[in-house]
C-alpha cells in the first residue's frame, strides 16, 4: 500500500506542469509564488475559422505535430499563453496541451464557435439561447477542466459590436456565463474564471463594461459577474504613443476594476509589417498596474494580414517579418521584474448592479437576466450526457519538430524543438534558444487585407477601420524507477 501511494504520488508529477493560476480582485495570482501573472499571449488559430472542421475531426489543439511547430516557435517568442477561439470538445487533445503546457503556456478558450447553433447571435439574440446550445459550451468544459493549464474560458467574443446590439445582448452574454460558471462549480475540481471578451467601440465599451462586473445585489459571489473582462482593441497603430493611440484612456476607465482586465486581442496592422511599439505600455509602468497583459492577434497569416508565420496545407511554415519584429520587442522587457509584480493590494469589491451605471440610450439597464431554457438545470445539476473524455496531460517522448520551417530569407531553421520547461515554470524569452537569423525581406508583408467580422476570430477587419478607436520529467522517471528498485 506505501509503495502504491508513493507510486501514484510520484505519478502524479512525472509529467511536468504549470501551476493553476487564481483570480484574486484584480489579478490573476499564481498561488505558489503570490506573483501577479502577466499575459503574454497569442491568438492562436491554425487555418481560421476554417482549422475548426467536425465533419473532419480537426481543430486547432487536435495535431500533435503542427502543435509541436507552433509551440517552439511560440516558445522562442516568449509566449506565455494561447487563445484558441474554436474547439471541438470531442476530439482527443491530449498531447498538443501537454506539448503547450511543457513549452510554459496557458490556455484562454472560448467556448463558442462559427457553426450554427455553436454560439449566441448579436441579432435576436434570444433565439441562440437553449439547451443544446449550452450543453455545447458545457462539454467545452467538460472537455478542459482537468488541465492544468486552462487559464480561463471566454462566454462570448465581440457579441456586442454595435450600438444596435445592446438592447438584448448584454442580459445573454451574462446569463451564458451565469450558466457555465454553475457547471464549473458543480463539476470542475477548481474554480476556473470565466469572463467576456469585447470589442473596443468606446461608444459602448464602458456600459458593457459596467454591465458585466458589476454584482446583483452587491453579492461578491454573485456567479453571473464576469471573473475577468477583456477587450480587442487595435488603437494602438505603427509608431504610435500611449496618449496618441487613447491606451492612457482605457487605463484610466479600468483604474478601478475588480477584476482581471487584459488585452483579448492586439496588434493594428497598418502600417504593414508591424512594429509592436505598444509592447513597451502594455508590459511597462504605464499599464501593468491595470491591465494583466494582453494577447497578440495573431500567430497564423490569413488573408487580413496579421500573421506572424505563413503556412501551407502540408505543414512548411515562413517567419515573416512581424515575427522577428515581436521578438525583439518582447527581449527589452525585463520579464523577471514583470511576473515578480506582487499583487496591488486590498482587492477591490464589486460595485452594485444599477440602471445608473448605465449611460448610453438603448443599453440594456435592466439586470433580471433569462431564466435557464428548458433542460438546462438539469444539465448544471446532473452533468451533461455523453460527457467528452476528461482531458489529462501524457507524456510526450519527441519534442522534435517535424515540419520544416524557414527564416524569411528562405533559410531552413535547423534543429527546431521544443524545450520541455522544469515543473510549474512558465516560459519567457531565453527558454528557447534556436537559433533565427535576424529575419528580413519582403515575405514579411505579404497577404491581403480582409474585411469581414472578427467575432470568432477568423476574417478580422483592418485594424485601423474595424475598430472604434525536459530534464526534470527525466528525473521524476528515474526516481519512480529508484524508488520500485528500492521495494
Amino acid at each position: 500500500m506505501l509503495m502504491q501511494s508513493a507510486l501514484l504520488a510520484l505519478g502524479a508529477t512525472a509529467v511536468a506542469a504549470l501551476q493553476p493560476l487564481e483570480v484574486k480582485g484584480q489579478d490573476f495570482i499564481n498561488p505558489k509564488t503570490g506573483n501577479r501573472f502577466q499575459i503574454v499571449g497569442m491568438a492562436y488559430q491554425p487555418g481560421g475559422s476554417a482549422g475548426y472542421d467536425p465533419k473532419k475531426k480537426r481543430d486547432p489543439l487536435s495535431d500533435p505535430d503542427v502543435c509541436m511547430r507552433d509551440a517552439a516557435l511560440l516558445q522562442i517568442l516568449g509566449v506565455n499563453a494561447i487563445r484558441v477561439y474554436n474547439l471541438n470538445p470531442d476530439l482527443n487533445h491530449d498531447e498538443c496541451v501537454s506539448i503547450f503546457n511543457a513549452a510554459g503556456m496557458y490556455m484562454l478558450l472560448d467556448v463558442n464557435s462559427p457553426m450554427p447553433g455553436e454560439a449566441l447571435t448579436s441579432f435576436e439574440v434570444y433565439k441562440s439561447y437553449y439547451a443544446s446550445y449550452l450543453n455545447r459550451t458545457f462539454a467545452v468544459v467538460e472537455a478542459f477542466k482537468d488541465y492544468p493549464n486552462t487559464l480561463a474560458f471566454f462566454s462570448g467574443n465581440e457579441v456586442i459590436d454595435k450600438e444596435e446590439t445592446t438592447e438584448f445582448v448584454p442580459s445573454y452574454v451574462r446569463a451564458v456565463t451565469r450558466d457555465l460558471k454553475n457547471y464549473i462549480k458543480n463539476w470542475s475540481d477548481r474554480k476556473i474564471p470565466v469572463g467576456y471578451s469585447a470589442a473596443d467601440v468606446r461608444e459602448v465599451l464602458w456600459d458593457s463594461f459596467n454591465y458585466f462586473t458589476c454584482s446583483l445585489q452587491g453579492d461578491k459571489d454573485d456567479m453571473s459577474m464576469g471573473d475577468l473582462f477583456a477587450l480587442n482593441s487595435y488603437s494602438w497603430c505603427g509608431d504610435s504613443s500611449f496618449t496618441e493611440s487613447s491606451f492612457d484612456k482605457l487605463v484610466e476607465g479600468f483604474e478601478n476594476t475588480p477584476v482581471p482586465v487584459f488585452f483579448s486581442e492586439f496588434g493594428c496592422n497598418t502600417p504593414s509589417p508591424r512594429i509592436f511599439t505598444e509592447i513597451g505600455s502594455i508590459y511597462g509602468p504605464d499599464m501593468y498596474d491595470v491591465f494583466a497583459g494582453g494577447i497578440v492577434y495573431e500567430y497564423t497569416q490569413e488573408p487580413n494580414n496579421y500573421g506572424l508565420v505563413n503556412m501551407t496545407e502540408d505543414g512548411p511554415a515562413t517567419l515573416m517579418s512581424d515575427f522577428y519584429s515581436l521578438r525583439d520587442q518582447y527581449a527589452k522587457l525585463d520579464f523577471k521584474k514583470l511576473q515578480g509584480l506582487k499583487p496591488k493590494g486590498s482587492t477591490r469589491k464589486p460595485v452594485s448592479c444599477s440602471p445608473k451605471l448605465i449611460t448610453v440610450d438603448g443599453f440594456q439597464n435592466n439586470f433580471t437576466l433569462p431564466v435557464l431554457p428548458p433542460g438546462a438545470k438539469e444539465m448544471i445539476d446532473n452533468g451533461i450526457e455523453n460527457k467528452p473524455k476528461a482531458g489529462k496531460l501524457v507524456e510526450i517522448k519527441d519534442w522534435k519538430v517535424k515540419y520544416e520551417v524557414r527564416n524569411a530569407d528562405g533559410t531552413v531553421i535547423k534543429d527546431l524543438a521544443v524545450k520541455p520547461l522544469a515543473n510549474d515554470e512558465i516560459n519567457a524569452p531565453g527558454s528557447n534558444t534556436a537559433n533565427l537569423s535576424a529575419g528580413s525581406g519582403s515575405s514579411g508583408s505579404s497577404g491581403s487585407q480582409g474585411s469581414t467580422n472578427g467575432g470568432d476570430g477568423d476574417d478580422k477587419e483592418n485594424s485601423a477601420a474595424g475598430h472604434g478607436v525536459g530534464g526534470g520529467v527525466l528525473a521524476l522517471v528515474m526516481g519512480v524507477a529508484a524508488l520500485v528498485a528500492a521495494f
